[in-house]
């Protein structure tokens, strides 16, 4: 089979790691790519290869599916979902996995899930949605300021702005409403109480009538160690976290996976992809923090370094809607994944740094390094994003895992490396 693979970031080329070591594929090819992806071979030998078409130029890639017939296309970004590649492709009779356009509001709409949740008593925390600055505000001052503050729209995993007090909630929604700091994705705010407790990522495959819970992972949000700084698109995540037992996983399942499942067969709402809800463990229960409708970025790479399932078969049978049928097999270890990333990020960064020792970190047994933000650039291999590597590494136990990762991280290096030293440090302490 050939497959074409969208996107260019760390999770697509976790993605494309997997999908090339299953026996069903004869070709892959990945637009745009990567670095790191573009020295992947397939179990049959074939290089993988990168195609320079942006993964948000769905009409270029339209044009690519028609002129190559790939049997089946997988979509990694959020923007592409949104502006409705699926939708697109599927109108002109090529196989895609992933959500349509509608299903994709979940991640690209926070004022259409915010409300989706409270129609269908789905737990989540207090809310409101806002169109101006000052009914906005004035929520905010309901919460005494301790609020989450969400651009409606996709900002790149960045448009999330955690405040401490009405001052500086006031000056978030300025931020976002007024000055537009996320661009239009800011017309609309959703403004949240801040819930406290221990935050985990969960992953749910679905095809439209049945859904398959994938094991715990925890994403790392914050720039600095301690949970500091700026919001990012993530750190670092481990799996499997420790923070629910198999039976308050599956009871998180029951108030809030089988209510969003019955809410998407009431509203029709046809949902074949990935959900991926971010919750909060609080005293009184889990809590919905948002939902993702892809797999998310850096938790691909430990999920995907655990599973033993053929990934392939996996896409089908959400495509199919056979995932009844679908029996999923994960390995016993855990996964750590430590993000490196551009010095100065997610602020402002430099680009075109040059790496080293990424040949020797990935000769290291149980270490896979993910390509993130890096392009060849004649013989030398630099940084071109914010988010650069994703340093991922198995072990028998949690505590094995994050040692060999930092062990790998060591051997890498380029000019301005940013690494939080703390990656799974709670759920070894905890």
């Amino acid at each position: 089979m050939n497959i074409l693979l969208i996107g260019g970031g760390g999770r697509e080329h976790a993605l494309a790691w997997k999908l090339a070591q299953s026996k069903r594929v004869k070709r892959l090819w990945v637009a745009p790519g990567n670095g790191g992806i573009a020295g992947e071979v397939t179990a049959g030998g074939e290089p993988v290869e990168c195609v320079p078409v942006g993964a948000e130029d769905l009409e270029a890639l339209l044009d690519f599916a028609r002129a190559h017939q790939p049997e089946l296309t997988v979509v990694g970004p959020d923007n592409p979902l949104a502006a409705g590649i699926v939708d697109l492709f599927e109108e002109n009779d090529l196989r895609i996995w992933g959500p349509n356009a509608e299903a994709a509001q979940f991640e690209s709409s926070k004022v259409f899930a915010q409300d989706f949740m409270a129609r269908h008593s789905i737990p989540t925390a207090r809310a409101g949605t806002f169109n101006f600055p000052t009914a906005a505000k004035a929520f905010a001052g309901e919460l005494n300021g301790r609020c989450v503050v969400k651009a409606d729209g996709l900002a790149l995993g960045k448009g999330v702005l955690i405040c401490e007090t009405l001052e500086e909630a006031e000056a978030a929604i300025d931020s976002v409403m007024v000055d537009q700091q996320f661009g239009e994705a800011g017309d609309q705010v959703v403004i949240q109480e801040f819930l406290k407790g221990t935050e985990i990522s969960l992953h749910v495959m679905c095809d439209g009538r049945t859904t398959i819970l994938f094991p715990t992972s925890q994403d790392h949000k914050r720039a600095l160690d301690g949970d500091r700084g700026l919001n990012t698109g993530g750190m670092g995540t481990f799996s499997p976290a420790p923070f629910l037992s198999d039976e308050d996983l599956a009871q998180a399942a029951k108030a809030i996976i089988d209510p969003w499942q019955l809410g998407c067969q009431v509203e029709g709402i046809d949902f074949r992809g990935m959900l991926y809800p971010g919750l909060m463990l609080t005293d009184a229960g889990p809590k919905v923090l948002e939902f993702n409708a892809r797999w998310g970025d850096p938790e691909t790479q430990v999920y995907l370094a655990r599973l033993e399932t053929d990934l392939v078969d996996l896409f089908e049978a959400s495509i199919d809607r056979r995932l009844a049928e679908m029996d999923v097999h994960w390995n016993d270890q855990a996964a750590v994944c430590v993000v490196m990333a551009s010095g100065g990020y997610p602020e402002s960064y430099a680009k075109g740094k040059p790496i080293t020792g990424i040949a020797d970190a990935d000769a290291m047994e149980g270490v896979k390094v993910f390509h993130a933000g890096t392009k060849i650039n004649g013989e030398n291999l630099v940084t071109s994003g914010g988010r650069v590597l994703g340093v991922t590494a198995l072990g028998d136990t949690l505590g094995e895992a994050r040692d060999l990762a930092y062990a790998a991280v060591d051997k890498i290096k380029f000019e301005g490396a940013h690494v939080r030293g703390d990656i799974a440090a709670k759920a070894l302490t905890d």
